[in-house]
């Protein structure tokens, strides 16, 4: 499979609305789970893989409708985008929960890490294998990563939360290798925690980033945001991050941003002028659908900073907390935007 080969390839940070008929989305708004919540899905057990390879291919075939270039699976399966694979790994207790403060300063239950942290299965594979027999797209899949891992769990067996991070670096390593065989055109970490905790991120996010993607051939992302729009309100977002020019020097191909939604200052992007850019040029907090327009002139300011061929239009964040009409409605939009900037710089 390749890569569109035109300019302004579009594209979504991973995740779409999961039906109500899957899942409680009133439970789910409630909270970004770490540890698992099973109670969440509508589905009884012996049906619930069906039900989610059913609704996957509905969000495939929408982001096909609404003409996104790299689709991914929308990660229709996992309760959030990180705990599924965490919560997977040896080593990991979720049953027995410690509890942190979340990224909006909220207590939260978390995996408690009790042992070495072990991969001993592939847990994305069959999400990847699912979505390359049902797309002929670009497809990309997304993992945790390990800094925003390593953030979100209770150390209770590492000498000291590097060693933390590292381990989980290799896990997704691990990972990241299977999910390339399996067909990923694109793997993309989600590692939003790097601006929560910019302190440490800066002594080994940029390591433990580097080995989780190390021997991965295919082209990889980097992605942090702010967080889910219906979770951290636009008010409180900053107009610039503490921890982004320190991503240059990741082997990361691309850095995926929001900028939509906190107004982002884009002269920032010149810290990156060695990456791709995927540009959030969606808010995701706002209800209604954008204009055409508008997102077309959030494109064109990207352009100011960005050439063409190194910039890659996508919504802010992750779509999960959005009603399935409006990110419907958001994508097709961006889609059009894109054509309408394509044609003017060709």
């Amino acid at each position: 499979m390749n890569l569109p080969k035109h300019v302004l390839p579009t594209t979504v940070v991973g995740s779409y609305p999961q039906p109500e008929w899957l899942v409680d989305r009133a439970m789910l708004s409630k909270s970004v789970p770490r540890t698992r919540m099973h109670e969440m899905w509508r589905i009884p057990a012996p049906h619930l893989v069906e039900a989610q390879d059913d609704a996957t291919i509905v969000a495939i075939r929408d982001m096909e409708r609404a003409g996104i270039d790299i689709v991914t699976d929308g990660e229709i399966r996992r309760e959030s985008y990180s705990n599924r694979f965490a919560t997977a790994l040896e080593g990991v207790d979720a049953d027995n929960p410690a509890t942190i403060v979340s990224r909006s300063g909220q207590p939260t239950p978390v995996p408690r890490v009790v042992g070495k942290i072990q991969r001993t299965r592939p847990i994305e594979q069959q999400d990847m294998e699912f979505l390359r027999r049902h797309t002929d797209r670009a497809a990309k899949i997304t993992l945790p990563g390990p800094f925003t891992m390593s953030q979100q769990a209770k150390n209770e067996f590492y000498k000291d939360e590097e060693e933390l991070a590292m381990a989980f670096a290799e896990a997704v390593n691990a990972e990241a290798l299977d999910l390339e065989k399996a067909g990923a055109d694109v793997i993309q970490l989600d590692e939003p925690w790097v601006r929560n905790n910019p302190d440490q991120a800066k002594r080994y996010a940029v390591k433990a980033i580097n080995r989780a993607l190390k021997g991965i051939t295919v082209p990889t992302v980097v992605h942090l945001c702010f967080g889910y729009a219906a979770v951290v309100p636009g008010s409180t977002k900053p107009a610039g991050y503490s921890f982004l020019a320190e991503l240059a020097d990741t082997t990361a191909d691309q850095i995926s941003i929001e900028a939509a939604q906190p107004k982002l200052d884009l002269g920032v992007l010149k810290d990156l002028s060695s990456k791709r850019i995927m540009l959030g040029v969606l808010d995701l907090g706002d209800p209604q659908i954008e204009s055409v327009e508008t997102v077309a002139d959030r494109i064109r300011r990207g352009l100011k900073y960005v050439a063409a061929d190194r910039l890659v239009p996508a919504p802010d964040c992750g779509m999960k907390y959005m009603p399935r009409v409006v990110a419907f409605g958001k994508l097709k939009t961006m889609c059009d935007a894109a054509a309408i900037v394509r044609r003017e710089i060709s």
